[in-house]
């Protein structure tokens, strides 16, 4: 799944080519790609037809368009595999072409929406009409990500070492931290040399501000070229990927020498999920 790097990747994509423009039309050819706008496929695109999209903005994995004098924005993400794409209006379309956003100037370029698996999707959604920069009320709960300017690090810093669940685990929960995923968790672990399972309680300050400084740096490394790519599923709004893939140092590794250390990487299964570390650099302390 996309995780801060890629969508930042989009939104700044979507920035260049999307805001400021104003909606001509509105074609759904997938249901499931609005399931979360309640009110149905023709209610989503009567609220975008004849509208300008503000500026793109991202809060974690979410990115989101205001409706400027709504009160509300079209919301979006992308699942394991959403594209938002800029393309020629004539362009053949896409085999898993989901949605398509027709503009009213000439430039000749449309946005569309392409999803093969279908657990991403669009929608209409309101927000704070008193706060202009508001997340749609479905965000509220997810917090503020490690790149966002009002990022609130002393208090992230406490509540991580409040958590007595596994240091990775903390990472992934979006009500604490959003926008990290498996990949930069894991490179963030080994960067900061610490077990993905180390109880989040046992850190010393130092030891998570160290993790948080990793967690920005990886994430601001991959963003740098594009986020990271396995495979065709993800793509920028121009449809190239990113090439961060080729700079892991844990991820995706195992038996791969540990470019700090050269003791062989490990894989474990977690969580339905795998985790890559160094047993030599990222050792699990002994239980208290």
């Amino acid at each position: 799944m996309p995780e801060l790097p890629e969508v930042e990747v989009v939104r700044r994509g979507l920035d260049r080519w999307v805001s400021g423009r104003t909606v001509g039309s509105v074609t759904v050819l997938h249901p499931r790609a609005v399931r979360r706008h309640a009110a149905g496929s023709e209610d989503f695109a009567a609220q975008l037809a004849g509208r300008t999209l503000g500026p793109a903005q991202r809060r974690g994995k979410y990115l989101w368009l205001p409706i400027p004098g709504t009160g509300s924005s079209l919301l979006g993400h992308l699942g394991m595999s959403g594209q938002l794409l800029i393309q020629p209006e004539d362009a053949p379309a896409e085999t898993h072409l989901r949605v398509r956003l027709r503009f009213a100037d000439d430039t000749g370029t449309e946005l569309r929406f392409v999803d093969q698996r279908t657990f991403g999707g669009l929608a209409v959604e309101d927000a704070d009409p008193s706060d202009p920069d508001a997340a749609p009320l479905s965000l509220a709960h997810i917090a503020r990500d490690p790149m966002d300017p009002r990022f609130d690090d002393n208090a992230f810093l406490s509540a991580l070492r409040r958590r007595s669940t596994g240091v990775k685990r903390a990472l992934l929960d979006q009500t604490l931290i959003s926008g990290v995923g498996n990949i930069y968790a894991d490179e963030a672990l080994w960067r900061a040399k610490l077990h993905y399972e180390r109880p989040a309680d046992t850190l010393s300050r130092a030891q998570a501000a160290l993790l948080l400084a990793s967690a920005r740096e990886v994430m601001a490394a991959a963003l740098a070229v594009g986020g990271t790519s396995f495979d065709s599923l993800y793509v920028n709004v121009n449809g190239e990927p990113g090439y961060f893939s080729r700079a892991l140092d844990a991820y995706g590794r195992e038996n791969e020498p540990c470019n700090r250390c050269a003791t062989p990487m490990r894989r474990a299964a977690w969580m339905n999920r795998s985790s890559y570390f160094c047993p030599r650099c990222q050792r699990l302390p002994r239980p208290r």
